[in-house]
């Protein structure tokens, strides 16, 4: 009789191999490289891969299909390769042990969560009996700058599945994601009237002025009861002191719990006008993440890999959290399970880190909810 393995330590060597190959977004032949190696141990796999060409300053993206079980509705496992560290940031965070912990840029976020589902993948391909659904592994190339050129994929293969399990990092102790706030991304430009600054101020009219009433009405919208989350993260104007400033920019975050949120704030952030007469706002932006709710089929599903994760011996805790992921462009029509891959801290920073306590458990979870579902 065939039995799966989940040796850590081998485990920890493929996403090693994975870590090891940097993969910023915005350098799609870094991204093409592990494209290469992901499709690579596909090979003597029963699976059928397809590349989708990069487009836009992307990497590809590859579409991984169980060569059963396509007929109908089945399991969609979606992964990113790109991380959010700069080409050369290895050197500053070289793939390490130091006893539970292992380091390198995007092991937690999310190389390391996106080879357990490949290797319970292969485990599942190695049973004499094939699972009940069809599962199909989706890599994209473009998660951490929101999914712009991968958007319409996930959506099109999460409207096909019955299930979609997001192998995102997991949330402090291990927690599974069950919600997530809508993500909603804004620029501002303010023309004003220029003028000299010291001889003819009463000629101008400040777009730097009008950005500070903007700011203020923009952090007004901030609901922390709600949820609700209003940043301006970033702001530009003007082109000396003494000259009263004629533009000024801002970019904008908001994050929102519900798509009735958004309905209502949305809105009000591109309808923003000015309070100064003779300057003029103009306002782009758009909700490009929606609310990730916790549906019933969610709940269904969440309460299926809890009972699960207890059979093979630890509790699985749901949360919701703030950041988005691809899991909320399924969310809103398909059970959606998300913050599958692995335990750790330090997403996008230096001192970025799984544990490897996670790595057996939690593969087997995966390859649990691959026999499993149906």
């Amino acid at each position: 009789m065939t039995t799966a393995s989940f040796d850590p330590k081998a485990i920890l060597d493929g996403i090693r191999r994975w870590v090891e190959i940097e993969t910023p977004t915005e350098a799609p032949r870094q991204v093409n490289q592990l494209a290469d190696l992901v499709a690579d141990g596909y090979r003597d796999l029963p699976v059928n891969v397809e590349r989708i060409a990069g487009r836009d300053g992307c990497g590809d993206h590859l579409v991984a299909r169980s060569s059963w079980g396509q007929d109908k509705p089945g399991i969609l496992v979606l992964s990113h390769l790109d991380t959010v560290h700069p080409l050369g940031f290895i050197e500053r965070l070289p793939f390490k042990v130091e006893g539970d912990s292992a380091f390198g840029p995007g092991i937690y976020d999310m190389k390391g969560g996106a080879y357990l589902a490949y290797h319970a993948f292969r485990q599942l391909c190695a049973m004499p009996a094939r699972a009940p659904l069809g599962v199909t592994q989706l890599y994209v190339s473009d998660e951490e700058i929101g999914s712009p050129t991968s958007r319409a994929l996930i959506e099109a293969e999460g409207r096909k599945a019955k299930y979609v399990l997001v192998t995102e990092p997991a949330r402090d102790g291990g927690k599974i994601v069950t919600g997530r706030k809508g993500v909603a991304r804004f620029e501002i430009f303010i023309n004003g009237v220029p003028a000299h600054a010291g001889t003819r101020p009463g000629d101008g009219r400040s777009a730097i002025r009008e950005l500070g009433n903007i700011i203020q009405t923009l952090e007004a919208m901030n609901d922390p009861k709600r949820g609700v989350t209003v940043n301006v993260g970033v702001v530009r104007g003007g082109t000396r002191p003494n000259v009263i400033p004629e533009q000024a920019y801002a970019e904008v975050d908001m994050r929102v719990p519900t798509l009735m949120d958004a309905d209502e704030l949305v809105p009000k952030i591109l309808d923003l006008k000015s309070h100064t007469e003779g300057v003029s706002i103009r306002v782009v932006g758009e909700l490009n993440r929606p609310p990730y709710e916790k549906s019933n089929a969610g709940a269904a599903l969440y309460e299926h890999a809890k009972t699960l994760a207890a059979e093979i011996g630890f509790d699985l805790v749901d949360t919701r959290t703030g950041g988005g992921s691809d899991g909320n462009f399924t969310a809103p029509y398909t059970a959606t399970l998300d913050g599958l891959g692995v335990d750790g801290q330090g997403a996008h920073t230096p001192y970025e880190q799984m544990y490897i306590s996670s790595i057996e458990p939690r593969a087997r979870l995966l390859y649990r909810l691959y026999q499993t579902l149906r």
